[in-house]
């Protein structure tokens, strides 16, 4: 290995349950280990009100209190936190390091693990941008208390719309539900929470996608087009939530990473992409479930092979 020591053995870049897990596993592997998020830990999960699915809370646990945990565990463990944003990293010439650029300088790292997972996809309409965080919102447990007693739209079919809906119930006085298919793409287990908190106070509108959100000091309701008729329809409401997808946080990463035509990262199975030392994990690679126990794994997995990736580098063997 070239000379001249890293600031840190591995750089985990995002503070959601894949980065977290990654950061436990790779300082308790006895690697230095620094974990970077510019936004609240936790990730995704931090901003959902209840998950049923993650293995030991028979109770389910609070999306915002699984997130802090994690949190406070990997810094008990002793990962080291910085709250910035990485805008680049790159290769330095005629080493294995890599040098992870942002607003408060460099910091160098012999493995990157990409964990910063997706942010959420916006619907590009008419208004939204004027309107966002004054009425449009993509967090139901950020922003459902303002829309107390008031009629909302979610936009989606997903299971972070129904889920999200589902939430929206202890404060709207209506819900209407607006998407693109026939159908809604959410697990049948979502579907049954969202008819069972929304009994008498959710409407659908299938087949039907948004045009323009309208308003003039506030919103006072969305234009809808109907799929097959091409009928317009303005359904009046207060507030629109917006839960069509996801943009991975991927832009930040060399060439060398290769990327779908979405932006997700492609990885092997060890969680390593086509740079040597770059590893990415949870819901920025492209994957066929996104869940916090995937996520986890993969953080996992990924602090694994970086922690095999250094010890190659120092010419150590376990083996």
């Amino acid at each position: 290995m070239a000379p001249g020591a890293p600031d840190f053995d591995v750089a985990v870049v995002g503070a959601g349950p894949a980065g977290l897990t990654a950061g436990i596993y790779a300082v308790r592997s006895g690697l230095s280990t620094v974990v970077f998020e510019s936004m609240a830990a936790g990730g995704q999960a931090a901003t959902t009100d209840r998950i049923d699915n993650y293995p030991g809370f028979p109770d389910g646990i609070g999306g915002f209190d699984l997130g802090e945990a994690m949190r406070l565990q990997a810094e008990r463990q002793g990962c080291a936190f910085r709250n910035v944003e990485v805008r680049a990293v790159e290769s330095v010439p005629g080493s294995p390091v890599w040098t992870l650029r942002t607003a408060e300088g460099a910091v160098a790292a012999l493995a990157v693990i990409a964990a910063g997972g997706a942010k959420p996809s916006r619907l590009g309409i008419p208004g939204e941008d004027r309107f966002w965080g004054r009425g449009v919102s993509c967090c139901a447990t950020c922003d459902g208390a303002f829309f107390r007693g008031k009629r909302v739209v979610v936009v989606g079919g997903g299971d972070t719309a129904v889920q999200e809906a589902a939430f929206l119930t202890r404060f709207a006085s209506h819900i209407t539900l607006v998407h693109r298919r026939s159908r809604l793409r959410a697990t049948a287990a979502s579907q049954r929470r969202l008819a069972a908190e929304g009994r008498g106070k959710v409407e659908y509108l299938l087949e039907t996608r948004p045009i323009e959100i309208l308003g003039g000091d506030k919103v006072t309701g969305l234009r809808v087009e109907r799929s097959g008729s091409g009928e317009r329809i303005e359904v009046p409401c207060d507030g629109v939530f917006v839960f069509v997808g996801f943009t991975p946080a991927s832009a930040w990463l060399p060439t060398a990473v290769s990327r779908d035509e979405r932006g997700y990262v492609l990885t092997d199975e060890h969680m390593a992409t086509g740079a040597p030392g770059i590893f990415a994990c949870g819901d920025v690679r492209r994957k066929a479930l996104r869940q916090v126990v995937t996520a986890c794994a993969e953080g996992a997995v990924a602090a694994h092979s970086a922690q095999e990736h250094i010890d190659k580098l120092r010419g150590t063997s376990y083996e």
